[in-house]
C-alpha cells in the first residue's frame, strides 16, 4: 500500500520537484516534497522517460522531370547532290540545306567545307561559297546551339568543282597585244616583246 502510495506521489509531482522521505511519530515513512524534520533524507529519483518533440517530416516533393532534349528527326543537304560535278569558271557554289523539325529556339544552321566552319551559324540553311579550287572537296552542315555545341550533323558528302584553267582559257581565246594585263589568263609577264622598228636604209 505504501509502495502505491509512492508511486502516486511521484507521478503527482513536477518533473524537477525534489522527494523526501522520513518517519514520523507514529513510526511511519512519509515521502512529501517539503521535508518537515530536520532528519529527512532526499530520495534519488530515475530520469524521467520523457520523449521529445518528433522532428518534422519534410513533405515529399516530386523530382523535377527533366525537359525533352532538343532533338532532330533529319537534318541532309539538298543541293548539290551527293558526288555533284559542279562547273564554274569563278568557282562558285549555292549549298542549301533543311531539317525536320525546323529550327529550335537557340539553334543555327553552320556549314563545313572539307571539315571546316564556313562563317558563323545563323538561322538560314542557305550558303554561299566563292572562289572554290579546282578539285573534290566535302561537304557537310551542322546544326548547333547557343553554346557551339553540335546538335546534329549531316554526314560528309563530295562534290567536285571544275573550273577552266588559265592556260585552257588561252587555248580557247588566244591572248591579244591588248589584252595583257586586262584578262587573268594573259599577265603582262607572258607579255612577248615587242618587235623594234628598223628605218630602211637604202643601199648606196
Amino acid at each position: 500500500m505504501r509502495t502505491l502510495l509512492f508511486c502516486l506521489l511521484i507521478l503527482s509531482l513536477p518533473a524537477a520537484a525534489q522527494v523526501y522521505t522520513y518517519i514520523d511519530a507514529e513510526g511511519n515513512r512519509v515521502f512529501t516534497d517539503k521535508p518537515q524534520q530536520g532528519d529527512a533524507e532526499t530520495v534519488q529519483l530515475a530520469p524521467a522517460n520523457g520523449m521529445g518533440a518528433p522532428a518534422s517530416v519534410p513533405a515529399y516533393v516530386e523530382p523535377p522531370t527533366a525537359a525533352p532534349a532538343l532533338a532532330y528527326q533529319m537534318l541532309r543537304i539538298l543541293i548539290p547532290n551527293p558526288d555533284a560535278t559542279i562547273r564554274d569558271n569563278a568557282g562558285n557554289l549555292i549549298v542549301t540545306a533543311n531539317s525536320e523539325p525546323t529550327l529550335h529556339p537557340g539553334h543555327g544552321y553552320r556549314l563545313l567545307l572539307d571539315g571546316a566552319a564556313v562563317g558563323e551559324a545563323g538561322r538560314s540553311p542557305v550558303f554561299t561559297l566563292e572562289n572554290i579550287d579546282r578539285g573534290t572537296h566535302q561537304l557537310a552542315v551542322e546544326i548547333v546551339d547557343a553554346q557551339g555545341r553540335t546538335v546534329e550533323r549531316t554526314p560528309s558528302q563530295p562534290f567536285h568543282m571544275l573550273r577552266i584553267s588559265l592556260a585552257q582559257k588561252r587555248m580557247v581565246k588566244p591572248c591579244k597585244k591588248a589584252d595583257y594585263g586586262v584578262r587573268p589568263e594573259c599577265p603582262l609577264k607572258d607579255k612577248p616583246p615587242e618587235k623594234k622598228d628598223i628605218p630602211f636604209v637604202p643601199f648606196i
